[in-house]
């Protein structure tokens, strides 16, 4: 499963991270307004559509999943 042991939204996560690195690097504040709106709307979308959709098609596995691996803030896997 690779980066989703550490963390279910690993592609959104590094998207974000790289709108905010050129914030950074351009020191734009622009586009950190707008990584702010695509976090917004990207967590929106997860919680609103994505995790609901999930649930209703991989039922007790996929709750079993989302106990064990945060959202958005990587951890290490649990052991076990």
């Amino acid at each position: 499963m690779g980066p989703y042991r550490w963390v279910r939204n690993p592609i959104y996560l590094a998207a974000l991270t790289v709108v905010v690195g050129e914030a950074w690097l351009f020191m734009s504040l622009p586009l950190l307004a707008y990584a702010g709106a695509m976090a917004i709307t990207v967590h929106l979308f997860v919680m609103g559509y994505e995790e609901p959709t999930l649930d209703r098609l991989l039922g007790p596995a996929y709750t079993a999943y989302r106990q064990g691996v945060p959202r958005w803030l990587p951890r290490p896997p649990r052991r076990g």
